[in-house]
């Protein structure tokens, strides 16, 4: 039964990870095409924020998925080292999304205040 589960365990990790690196590919292709437009094109201020916006919507997202790899990851793990590498990129990776999520907050604050005063 326990070797079910670790396999069972270890594919999962493979999945959520295929799901984040997949996120985040499209992500970044999709962010490359409409910035390569919003450069060519005319374009306001407000649409170049967007792409970007976006973009930094899809690493959350792709951060997200790897985040919860790494948890799982943590429940077959056998050696300290092994955990504590775990927790330091879950760390990392939880303060890239913490930070990067604030700074997509506040973006979208600041664009709503904007819509207000144009209003």
């Amino acid at each position: 039964m326990k070797e079910w589960l670790i396999e069972a365990t270890e594919l999962s990790i493979v999945v959520i990870d295929t799901i984040a690196f997949l996120v985040i590919v499209v992500g970044t292709v999709d962010v490359v095409v409409r910035a390569l437009r919003t450069e060519i094109g005319p374009a306001s201020r407000e649409e170049r924020r967007a792409v970007w916006l976006r973009y930094a919507r899809f690493l959350i997202m792709g951060l997200t998925f790897q985040l919860a790899a790494d948890i799982i990851e943590t429940s077959i793990s056998t050696s300290w080292e092994t955990i504590g590498r775990l927790a330091a990129i879950a760390v990392i990776r939880t303060f890239l999304e913490f930070f990067l999520g604030r700074d997509v907050t506040e973006v979208r604050e600041m664009q709503q205040a904007a819509r207000e005063r144009a209003s």
